[in-house]
């Protein structure tokens, strides 16, 4: 969604803060679906602070992999995770523009096996003091 596009939607900025937010969290479990072949159960998406995104998902780990798990495999399930999230960052990258209108900086992934939760971390481009912008959503 572009800056452009937001200006025109209804409702306050911290309703469409929420839409882009909610817009992010399906977009993960899309990708996360289409990467691994299944997504996770639960996910959320927040800002910390004006020009960090950080979505959180959980259960996303496929039977295999919760095998690898049972055999003391982390670090090995770990590489394998970051090898096919490093395989497809421009996916990730472009559905956090397209949603906040931002240019994406940087990229951090992680994973907690043992807990199976995982985490994207989206680093924006700070927008300018007199852009208005809070949280990648412009004011009405």
């Amino acid at each position: 969604m572009d800056t452009e596009a937001s200006r025109e939607q209804p409702g306050t900025s911290d309703e469409r803060r929420e839409l882009h937010l909610a817009e992010l969290s399906n977009a993960m479990v899309r990708l996360y679906k289409e990467q691994f072949g299944r997504g996770p159960t639960k996910t959320r998406s927040n800002y910390a602070g004006p020009d960090i995104l950080i979505t959180t998902l959980e259960d996303s780990l496929t039977p295999a992999e919760r095998n690898m798990v049972r055999m003391g495999e982390h670090q090995r399930l770990r590489d394998t995770r970051m090898f096919f999230q490093h395989a497809t960052v421009d996916k990730f990258v472009d559905a956090v523009e397209g949603i906040t209108g931002r240019e994406v900086r940087g990229f951090v992934s992680g994973i907690d096996v043992d807990q199976d939760i995982s985490s994207e971390v989206f680093y924006l481009e700070p927008r300018g003091p007199d852009s208005g912008d809070v949280y990648g959503v412009p004011p009405t």
